[in-house]
């Protein structure tokens, strides 16, 4: 009987820090310039083929740079990926929490392939499963937060795909990117996931944006105060009022 119940406790136990871990996957479509229908930026920061100096990634507010000096986050090893369509990717730790987020640079040329990604892992159907900080971490479909952030490629590409969610885990979404909630609702809704977080217009898909929504998150805070941290920052960085943000960044269906 005893060894019953130390085998129940290490169950009950093993299943709670199952539980109790968090994955956010987030990609990345890198600016292109020459690749994407978007309006010019200066040449160095639309290169869709170099991370480092990227609108979204490299730049000031690029996801690498705000996540990388963010104490809130510790930046991990991670596996280089043999996916050539992917140009840098990161991992990192809370620093409190137990919550993982990776992040992965998609080549600017590559939006169709972006794009198609987040949706299949959206959906439960993509697999990522990468071995760091001594465990092994399901990211992909598996995530509890699917993320995009950069131009909006729907805009440029009418897609023949076609969705199903691939299993019962709730996934929510957070897609910045102009006019993102008329653009992706057909498909986040045949992905089976929850959009927590798209837009309503035009906007900067900048990552400060997604560092206020994580903090939120992280806290296990309502969708209603999540949205409302990321238009915080939104108005915050873009020098617009509150009540305009709030009505560009939007949560639900």
């Amino acid at each position: 009987m005893r060894q019953l119940l130390i085998t129940l406790v290490f169950v009950i136990g093993a299943s709670n820090l199952l539980v109790s871990q968090r994955l956010i996957h987030v990609f990345v479509a890198l600016c292109d310039n020459e690749n994407q229908g978007i309006v010019k930026v200066p040449k160095g920061i639309g290169n869709g083929q170099d991370p480092n100096t990227n609108l979204y990634w490299g730049c000031g507010y690029g996801v690498k740079t705000v996540f990388t000096r963010d104490k809130s986050w510790k930046k991990l090893n991670v596996p280089l990926t043999k996916d050539g369509k992917i140009l840098d990717r990161l991992l990192f730790k809370h620093a409190t929490e137990d919550v993982y987020l990776l992040a992965e640079a998609y080549d600017g040329r590559e939006m169709e392939a972006c794009v198609k990604a987040m949706l299949d892992a959206a959906s439960g159907n993509l697999s990522v499963d990468i071995e760091a900080d001594g465990k092994k971490l399901a990211f992909g479909g598996n995530s509890d937060l699917i993320c995009f952030t950069g131009h909006n490629g729907l805009m440029d590409f009418t897609p023949t795909w076609q969705f199903k969610s691939g299993n019962s885990k709730k996934r929510e979404t957070i897609i910045l990117a102009c006019y993102s909630k008329s653009y992706f609702k057909p498909y986040i809704a045949q992905c089976g996931a929850s959009p927590l977080i798209w837009s309503t217009g035009l906007m900067a898909p900048e990552a400060y944006i997604l560092q206020s929504a994580f903090r939120s998150w992280v806290a296990k805070e309502s969708n209603e105060k999540v949205r409302d941290s990321a238009a915080g920052a939104y108005s915050k960085y873009q020098k617009c009022s509150l009540g305009a943000a709030r009505k560009l960044l939007v949560t639900g269906n």
